[in-house]
């Protein structure tokens, strides 16, 4: 294939120069203890509830969980009577696992909740956040979400309402809090928690010093990551795939973002940055003969596989192969773990399987004419569960052949706008689903939690346009405030 034939994606350069990437001294955590006697305080149940919501928005409930449980468990669910309070009680208790039912008091002998309810803003907002918390056959939480969203949109048109009030109102329409990244959460809350008159001092500081605390840990993460990149050359060696490794490591970042899971983010890291310039080697640059020849050198997953291969995939192949096979020892050295299964199946065959198919589908000029086929391969090759619905929206920014609006669009004969709804009520189905999945899951509930995270990421990530592809200001805006700057 000549140079004149290749494909271009159109990204622009990293936003991000390694050089840039310095450590950040870690700062104490002394104000916990101050924090925790919150809990002892002699207020009442709702000041508590609602401060619980502020620690979870501020993302230091997790210092906490202990005190917040037993405060729960003691809990009288039908103690409060007004919609804000109950509505948060409900989603509190929804979220550290309790099964609850408490808005049947706020609904009509129909089924539909009363429209005295419609003046309460702050009310509805509540009502709001806690039916994205709901499951598959509650009807009451849709009806819920429903009427709420109905009367916030038009409370914002025609009440008069308070800015913070107002502007929390805006964001949660665009994306409810339960759907959020916690750390993009906290960066905006502590703005907002700064000007309530009724903060408390302690737990204000101690979201401060968290969240420079975890910076400095993810600072020190980075640079070293900046140095195993840049060691690599990967970016002078494929020019025409995107560098990627700081917007890796913020999805590592946000799907486990616990201090004690330093390896893990440095693994998801390597291997997102990697597999983002073979997915440009798959979708942009490479001949239908070199993906065939790179596809089957991956299925062999030896390094004499990779004689045949030009040298840009030799590049990539060696990349790959040497990071999966520290993954393996590392497993095997730490834990006494041999993966080796599971990566083969992923790595090599899946993954590959996948890109392939999609190569295909571009060389043969093949369009999928169900969103089910479409999802069924891209559900791997997009390399995140769930996650890659939040894809939709930016796909055709991308320029690519193949993508579920079309898909979608072609399958039902539909304008791009109403695809565009279909996809919108797809998300909203898969949370439910994921909401089931965690809540009845019987696997370790950190587990679960990065299940959840990493959804959570990818909708954050999305949320300003494709950060793999083509950034934006809003794209370094985000990530200057989350990994940069202090606060």
């Amino acid at each position: 294939m000549q140079m004149s034939e290749r494909r271009s994606g159109g990204y622009l350069p990293t936003v991000w120069d390694p050089e840039l990437i310095q450590s950040f001294t870690p700062l104490c955590t002394e104000l916990k203890h101050a924090t925790q006697l919150l809990f002892k305080s002699p207020t009442r149940p709702e000041e508590k509830l609602d401060m619980i919501n502020k620690m979870q928005r501020l993302d230091v409930a997790k210092h906490f969980k202990k005190e917040i449980k037993e405060f729960l468990t003691h809990l009288d669910p039908n103690t409060p009577t007004d919609l804000f309070t109950v509505a948060l009680q409900f989603r509190l208790l929804r979220h550290y696992g309790f099964s609850v039912d408490v808005f049947n008091k706020f609904m009509n002998s129909d089924g539909k909740f009363k429209e005295c309810l419609s003046e309460d803003a702050a009310g509805l907002l509540s009502l709001y956040e806690a039916s994205h918390l709901g499951v598959h056959e509650e009807d009451v939480l849709d009806e819920a979400k429903a009427f709420s969203t109905k009367h916030l949109k038009l409370a914002l048109d025609k009440l008069e309402l308070e800015k913070d009030l107002a502007q929390q109102i805006k964001e949660s329409l665009e994306v409810p809090l339960h759907w959020r990244l916690p750390r993009m959460e906290a960066r905006n809350f502590i703005n907002i928690y700064q000007r309530d008159e009724n903060k408390k001092l302690a737990l204000l500081e101690l979201a401060k010093l968290d969240f420079n605390l975890l910076q400095s840990v993810y600072l020190q993460e980075l640079k070293e990551l900046a140095e195993w990149w840049k060691g690599l050359k990967m970016k002078d060696k494929l020019p025409f795939a995107r560098d990627r490794m700081v917007e890796s490591y913020f999805w590592a970042m946000g799907s486990v973002p616990d201090p004690k899971f330093s390896k893990c983010r440095r693994n998801m890291t390597k291997y997102a940055s990697l597999v983002t310039m073979l997915d440009d080697v798959y979708d942009i640059y490479g001949s239908k003969d070199e993906l065939h020849k790179y596809t089957t050198a991956v299925k062999r997953w030896d390094l004499e596989a990779i004689v045949e291969l030009p040298e840009y995939m030799k590049v990539c192949y060696k990349g790959m192969y040497n990071h999966v096979n520290e993954m393996l020892e590392d497993a095997l050295n730490t834990l006494g773990l041999d993966i080796l299964p599971y990566i083969k199946d992923q790595v090599r065959i899946q993954y590959a399987n996948q890109e392939n198919t999609k190569a295909e589908w571009y060389y043969g000029e093949y369009m999928p004419t169900t969103l089910d086929e479409y999802l069924k391969n891209a559900w791997i090759s997009i390399g995140i569960p769930v996650g890659l619905a939040y894809i939709f929206l930016v796909e055709m920014e991308r320029g690519e052949a193949i993508n579920s609006i079309q898909c979608y669009m072609i399958q039902e004969g539909v304008s791009e706008e109403e695809a565009r709804d279909h996809i919108k009520d797809l998300i909203s189905d898969l949370w439910k689903k994921l909401n089931k999945s965690v809540a009845h899951s019987s696997l370790p509930t950190g587990f679960a939690e990065a299940a959840l995270a990493m959804v959570r990421c990818v909708h954050g990530m999305y949320q300003f346009g494709d950060w793999f592809g083509i950034q934006s200001k809003a794209n370094k805006d985000c990530q200057n405030s989350l990994l940069f700057n202090g606060v």
